[in-house]
């Protein structure tokens, strides 16, 4: 079958499960998913191995578009009222998500040292895409919504640089290498303040570039290939390309004089690509793995749920932040994807002897997580009343 038939297939089934997840009150990423599931291997096995290998580039275009929106929630003048609040929410979700993980992985379930490290380190990681998708069905605009985002981006970036220091510290353990200490630090921090270097400046010339723009067209054309650049550079240099988006993102929201009109012209071309790659990641997972995974995934999912809602409620405490954020932050930061499962590749490749176990509790997790984190994030934001936010500050700028 042609391949690019089985793409209308899940563009068309997608859509479909979008539809009858509304009809169920639950977010349309949820519908994408679960019909990505009945096209992959544990029902009608639509794709081969090989073919799911080779539409990794929708992941790939997906999570940097992804990236380069949340990029837009970091301008300076709302950092400088609450940058320092978030950080701390943040800072507190992260730990909060790593000691629980690790003391349930290694002291109650008895897993060695390293691998309980290692994972730990990826439950720190929010998938942002699904929370934007909610946060855009909703219309959602509020106190919730204004730290949900820069949170989300904030913990890919500490949960990235503790998967690298955890790295580090498993391969010494293990005897896999020897490290001196200086190494295992500067290895994550090369990797983030690279990544953060690099999408500076392809921010930079992006935001030059965008003045001689004429219209709409040449617009979202010089936005998609830069995008592909901060993507490809990433990849090529070793470095985030997660981070380099998100800062390429940064950086034309604080520097130009009207960005809303990039951010707002990507978001109107992006549904498409978003559905494909839900579907896509419904498609790739197998529920032959709830088999495998027994308790041991059931309690990764459990742990990582309550250390990310017990940090994060203690942070927003801490920084005395309203009261709906400090009850619901919590349950609006579970969703997991991309990332984590990026991070299982590189276990795979490094620290084989946990590979197999690691894998098979991320992909279980993330199976759950996805379907569940955009769920509990919608029942969050409709429970704090920011519902329709956005349409309700709009209606307040109208004149009578």
């Amino acid at each position: 079958m042609d391949l690019l038939f089985k793409l209308s297939i899940v563009l068309l089934v997608g859509l479909i499960g979008g539809k009858l997840a509304n009809l169920f009150k639950l977010p349309n990423v949820s519908g994408y998913i679960v019909a990505g599931l009945l096209l992959g291997p544990s029902f009608l096995n639509l794709f081969t191995t090989g073919e799911m290998s080779g539409l990794g580039i929708v992941n790939e275009i997906a999570l940097g578009a992804i990236a380069f929106g949340v990029g837009s929630e970091f301008r300076l003048a709302d950092i400088k009222k609450t940058g320092k609040d978030v950080f701390i929410i943040t800072v507190a979700e992260v730990i909060g998500a790593l000691l629980v993980v690790f003391l349930v992985m290694y002291v109650i379930m008895g897993q060695p040292f390293e691998f309980s490290l290692v994972i730990a380190s990826m439950s720190a990681a929010t998938a942002p895409a699904g929370i934007i998708m909610v946060i855009r069905e909703l219309r959602a605009q509020g106190p919730l919504v204004r730290t949900i985002l820069p949170v989300v981006a904030i913990d890919d970036a500490l949960g990235i640089m503790a998967f690298g220091i955890s790295m580090s510290i498993a391969r010494l353990t293990s005897g896999a290498e020897t490290f001196s200490l200086l190494q295992i630090i500067w290895a994550p921090l090369y990797e983030i303040l690279g990544s953060l270097i690099l999408g500076a400046i392809i921010g930079a010339v992006f935001s030059y570039a965008s003045h001689k723009m004429r219209d709409r067209d040449e617009m979202l054309s010089l936005i998609w290939g830069f995008i592909f650049l901060g993507t490809g550079a990433a990849n090529y240099l070793g470095f985030s390309s997660l981070l380099t988006c998100m800062m390429i993102g940064g950086i034309a929201v604080n520097v130009l004089q009207n960005a809303n009109r990039v951010f707002n012209l990507i978001s109107d071309f992006t549904p498409p690509i978003n559905l494909l790659f839900f579907t896509l990641a419904g498609a790739a997972l197998n529920l032959g793995i709830l088999s495998k995974v027994g308790i041991l995934g059931v309690s990764y999912i459990l742990a990582r749920a309550a250390g990310k809602i017990i940090g994060a409620t203690i942070g927003a405490k801490q920084t005395k932040a309203p009261k709906k954020v400090t009850k619901y932050i919590g349950m609006s930061l579970l969703t997991q994807g991309g990332i984590s499962i990026g991070l299982s590749m590189i276990v795979a490749r490094e620290l084989p002897a946990y590979s197999e176990a690691i894998i098979t509790v991320i992909l279980f997790s993330v199976l759950v997580y996805e379907i569940m984190g955009p769920i509990l994030a919608k029942i969050a934001i409709q429970r704090a009343g920011e519902e329709n936010g956005a349409l309700r500050a709009h209606e307040r700028k109208i004149p009578a």
